[in-house]
């Protein structure tokens, strides 16, 4: 597969399972109460979009880290701890994001 096809594949993958996880939480909200409230839905829309966001920045980040650290490790392999700090950093940003939605949703 080439990585035209595969990048367009997975931007399709990052660009819809938002909007599956909103339509999900949507119907969640309307099926607790009767009287939903409008603002119920843009709060839904908030926790997907902030867990999205975060799980592609740190995915982004993981990539960097992933590039530098194999480089690093060639020439240092002693700086392996190093790198696995800057890896779990930057997960914590994917962990931010859930946080947000949590708090959005409660």
């Amino acid at each position: 597969m080439d990585k035209v096809k595969l990048l367009r594949i997975s931007l399709l993958v990052l660009l819809i399972l938002p909007l599956v996880v909103f339509s999900a939480s949507v119907k969640i909200v309307f099926a607790q109460t009767d009287q939903a409230k409008p603002t119920d839905i843009y709060r839904s829309l908030g926790a997907a979009l902030a867990v999205a966001g975060s799980t592609i920045g740190a995915g982004i980040a993981l990539y960097g880290i992933n590039i530098g650290g194999s480089a690093l490790l060639a020439e240092r392999p002693e700086a392996f701890t190093q790198v696995l700090l800057l890896a779990g950093l930057s997960e914590g940003i994917a962990i931010y994001g859930l946080l947000i939605a949590f708090l959005l949703m409660g």
